[in-house]
């Protein structure tokens, strides 16, 4: 169960990595973006389904047809974003938030605080893109 969480509480390097105080901030942090991301689909579904009107106009088609693409493409990224979202929920659960899946070290505090769902440590993570860029270019 987790304990309560103190709204002005920042992970700090000072303390020992992956406490119960950083996972229970972390879980906290993952589970109120994770209910945004809900809260803003539940809204697109509403807003689709209230536009399902047939427009006489071409021009108004297209660019409603447009609008409808850009929110289901939307809705897919977020919908990849949640099973991330769940699976580092997942991670904090079994121990292994927090380190990197390459090298096994710890993901900086500074880098889970803003990209909660990291698996890899920034320097793993550049690694990783350079080896993406060498491929793409071929």
């Amino acid at each position: 169960m987790a304990a309560e969480v103190d709204e002005d509480y920042k992970p700090s390097d000072d303390e020992p990595f992956m406490n119960e105080r950083q996972r229970d901030y972390f879980r906290t942090k993952l589970l109120a973006w994770k209910d945004d991301i809900l809260k803003e689909s539940k809204e697109t579904i509403a807003h689709l389904q209230d536009e399902n009107h047939v427009l006489p106009d071409l021009a108004d088609r297209a660019s409603s047809e447009t609008d409808r693409s850009l929110e289901l493409r939307t809705r897919d990224r977020q919908r990849k974003l949640i099973s991330k979202i769940d699976a580092a929920l997942k991670r904090i659960e079994d121990g292994s938030y927090g380190y990197c899946e390459e090298t096994g070290e710890p993901i900086s505090l500074k880098r889970l605080d803003a990209r909660p769902i990291a698996t890899l440590s920034i320097e793993a993570q550049e690694r990783h893109e350079r080896r993406e860029r060498v491929y793409r270019d071929d």
